[in-house]
């Protein structure tokens, strides 16, 4: 005899799949962790029915790429991220991870986005993970480990390639990751920590990967200016010497004279994918946001200050503005402001949205938690629903969805995530198609979007009619765990 009773019962919905398939009028069942049904749920009873009145109920969010790794250790409610329908978060991007790498003297650049030293102290990934499900948090937190992370906790000098033995070391070490659920290794070939990183030692860790089924090699690739098609093809052919799946962080060409060059790299992209597993993020903004450089001050049209610790009243400042005030050019004016981040205005939007179209591109925020953010932190998700779908048709809505549901949980392993389909966990997302819209910006850049009205994490409802709940219904997710 069929069991018809169920926690919670969403009725009366404009349901999407998460695969890409047109929606249908129906409801779901809840009950404990799952979906216990979709569709014609008129015969189910609840302890808690909620009438949806017509909202569109899609599966929960996937932020592929954040720098949450902190903020899910100390901020349980994760404001920012359920507020825009988000219930699972990829951490570890860029190279740069908490774990593994404890009681640093020192923090190479950018290794300072994700906290200060006294955070890096976690000797192993598998401490990282028990502190993650001791934190009892909002989202679900799935991870990487940062190749920048493994070069600081290794190498004396991260100016230098690594030797066959500080290879091995790290080798042992991000094994220890992957056994304890990490998805893969992150690098951020573009940074100081690991600039100096041959191709040759970023393929000797990433075969380790192919020992561990599905495990991932996701990039922050070493050129995204001049050298970008250069840079793909690094990244190509690292994937295929390992032999494993690779994904491009925040795939864009930055700077005026390199606008429109995604017609390139998309094009090398498809020719790999013919023969390799390929998969990309994006972001819908035309600013990016990373650690103050002098190096990146060179193709940005404007950058905004934001988080210095040596001149904190230039925070929120253009640096044209500083450099004039010191004296200096611009160059000269990271050097002083340092340590700090700053906004980078430096992106086309055709690129954007070339980039965002393609079928195998997903959406990720790339935000950075602090006192002072970029926007994405906030308003990615809603952002790419309101504008790049309602107002400018960039995407359709089902396939905007795709992008954020079943394309991340499928590239990135996480069993049973990323579907309305019955025995699938039920991370869950109501919101209005009509009114869904970002209301961060660069001036006020912490406002919650609208238009999210509930959000489901392994069922426990963290956000109800808009405002989030004291419930936490996150857990750490390993690759391939159901």
């Amino acid at each position: 005899m069929t069991d018809y009773t169920c926690d919670t019962l969403l009725t009366n919905a404009l349901l999407f799949d998460g695969l890409g398939g047109p929606p249908t009028r129906g409801g779901l069942a809840i009950r404990g962790d799952r979906i216990a049904a979709t569709g014609d749920v008129s015969d189910w009873q609840a302890n808690e029915t909620i009438d949806l009145d017509g909202l569109c109920l899609a599966p929960g969010f996937i932020d592929v790429h954040t720098h949450d790794d902190l903020a899910v250790l100390n901020d349980s409610a994760m404001e920012p991220k359920v507020t825009q329908g988000v219930t699972s978060v990829i951490v570890g991007n860029c190279g740069i991870s908490l774990a593994p790498y404890q009681n640093p003297v020192e923090l190479v650049p950018p290794l300072g986005l994700l906290g200060t030293v006294d955070d890096y102290r976690f000797g192993s990934f598998a401490a990282y993970r028990s502190a993650v499900d001791a934190a009892s948090v909002a989202v679900n937190v799935a991870a990487l480990a940062g190749h920048g992370t493994l070069r600081a906790m290794t190498l004396e000098d991260t100016e230098k390639p690594a030797s066959e033995g500080q290879i091995a070391v790290m080798r042992v070490l991000l094994e220890e990751a992957l056994r304890a659920g990490a998805l893969g290794l992150s690098t951020g070939l573009a940074y100081p920590v690991a600039r100096h990183a041959p191709t040759e030692e970023v393929v000797a860790l990433s075969r380790t990967l192919a020992e561990f089924p599905g495990a991932l090699y996701v990039t922050h690739m070493r050129d995204e200016r001049d050298r970008v098609e250069e840079a793909v093809g690094e990244t190509i052919a690292i994937g295929r010497s390992a032999g494993v799946p690779v994904v491009i962080s925040h795939h864009k060409c930055i700077g005026r004279q390199n606008y429109g060059r995604s017609v390139n790299t998309l094009a090398m992209i498809d020719k790999a994918l013919l023969q390799q597993d390929i998969a990309m993020d994006v972001y819908p903004y035309e600013a990016s946001s990373t650690v103050l450089l002098p190096e990146l001050t060179r193709h940005a049209e404007r950058i905004l200050v934001i988080d210095s610790a040596a001149h904190p009243e230039f925070n929120g400042h253009e640096l044209s503005d500083v450099a004039e005030k010191m004296g200096c050019d611009q160059e000269d004016a990271a050097r002083r402001l340092a340590p700090a981040r700053g906004i980078y205005f430096q992106m086309s939007p055709e690129d954007i949205n070339r980039i965002m179209q393609h079928p195998r591109t997903m959406i990720g925020s790339d935000g950075i938690p602090g006192p002072q953010a970029h926007p994405r932190l906030w308003g990615t998700f809603p952002r790419v629903l309101g504008r790049y779908v309602r107002e400018d048709g960039v995407l359709v809505l089902e396939e905007a969805i795709r992008k954020m549901t079943s394309l991340p949980a499928q590239i990135f392993g996480l069993a049973r995530r990323g579907r309305l389909q019955e025995g699938f966990f039920a991370d869950l997302v109501a919101f209005d198609a009509e009114t869904v819209l970002d209301l961060a910006d660069y001036d006020k850049p912490d406002r919650a979007s609208v238009g999210i009205e509930h959000v489901f994490v392994n069922g426990v409802a963290v956000l109800s009619n808009g405002t989030v709940t004291s419930a936490r219904g996150g857990r750490f997710v390993a690759r391939g765990e159901a």
